[in-house]
Parts: C-alpha cells; structure tokens; sequence
C-alpha cells in the first residue's frame, strides 16, 4: 500500500508537512517525521558537497565528491520514499487493528501488514547509517568551512535512525517470534553503528 501522490511527502510544502504531522490524524506521524529528518540530513551534507566539487584544494577527492552528490541524492529521495511508506503501512495496521480478528479481511491481510510495518522503519535505520557512513567518508574531503554543516547532517542522520527505532520497538509485539527477536536484535545494532558513526563525524568535524 502506498500513499496517493498528491499526500506524498515530496510533494508538500514544508508548511504543510507540518501541518499534517501537527494533526489529529494517525499518519503522517513519528516514523514519516523521522524519514524527512534523515532526508534532510542528506541535502544539508549535499550542499556541503556541492561546495567542494570543483576546488583545486580538494581536487584528489573530486571522484569521492561527485559520486557522493548522486549518492545523496538518491538517499533523500529514499529516505523521503520510505516515510510514505511508513505512514501508509501504520495507516493499514491501524485500519485493521480496528476490525474484529474474525473479520476474513484482517485474517488475510495482517501477516503482511504488521510485517511491512516493521519492515520499513528497519529500512530507515539501515538508510540513516548508509547515509553516516557517506558523511564519514567526506570528513576532511569536503570544504572546511561547512564541516559545521556536515556534523549537523550526521546528528540528524543518527536522530532519524533513533526515530526509527522506536517504530521498530512499538511494532514488535506484533512479530512472532523467532522474527521479533531477530529483527530487535537488528535494530539495535543499527542503532549501535549509527551512534558510533555521528560521534566520529562530530569528532572529525571538530566537536570537542
């Protein structure tokens, strides 16, 4: 299931973005303001990129850089990609949590509904550390003068891995084990990466 295009996140305007997680509405919600922190994680560390490509002091890293602007590139629109996603899989769940479990309708459709729910704040996490792993990559590759900017990007990208999480946590119970176990455990060692990956950015970029 996925969300009509006129509600896509990307084509909102940030003001009704807002406005729509502000609501009294089960989606957008946590996992879809989590995917747009990280989405912008990607364009801030992209306009650090775009700031060195080109500069005769960076010129080694001229392949890192120009790979790195289509890389990010395609991690926002992922990351934006996913929080629709998740929006549109809480929005089933919710759909069919308020049937009867006799309902045939609920029967049928909630193995993969409480699976997609899962799996896409999964996908998140292992988004958001793709992306730190990208940010971790330009420390000292970039332009010196947004190194602020790209330590920023790396605290919402591990902020938006973090949100996600917390998806992961308040689907589980709908997870039958083996599975729940495996994918907390996966979870959480994303989360682990992602939090060792931002504190050696920030380390890099010149946090003290």
């Amino acid at each position: 299931m996925t969300s009509a295009p006129d509600s896509a996140i990307s084509k909102q305007s940030l003001h009704e973005f807002l406005a729509a997680i502000a609501s009294k509405t089960p989606t957008p919600g946590g996992g879809a303001a989590a995917g747009a922190v990280a989405a912008i994680a990607a364009a801030l560390a992209r306009m650090v990129v775009n700031y060195s490509v080109g500069k005769k002091t960076l010129a080694p890293h001229e392949p890192l850089l120009r790979e790195s602007l289509d890389a990010l590139d395609r991690g926002s629109a992922l990351l934006l990609k996913l929080a629709d996603e998740d929006a549109a899989a809480y929005g089933l769940v919710n759909e069919l949590s308020r049937l009867p479990e006799t309902d045939a309708r609920r029967q049928q459709e909630w193995p993969a509904a409480v699976r997609a729910g899962m799996d896409v704040p999964l996908a998140m996490i292992a988004a958001c550390v793709d992306l730190l792993r990208r940010f971790e990559s330009l420390c000292g590759t970039t332009n010196p003068h947004l190194r602020s900017d790209l330590a920023i990007a790396a605290v919402l990208a591990e902020a938006g891995a973090r949100s996600a999480r917390w998806n992961v946590l308040v689907n589980a119970p709908n997870i039958p084990e083996p599975a729940r176990a495996a994918d907390l455990a996966n979870a959480d060692r994303m989360r682990e990466e992602a939090a060792r990956l931002a504190t050696s950015i920030e380390s890099r970029c010149g946090h003290v």
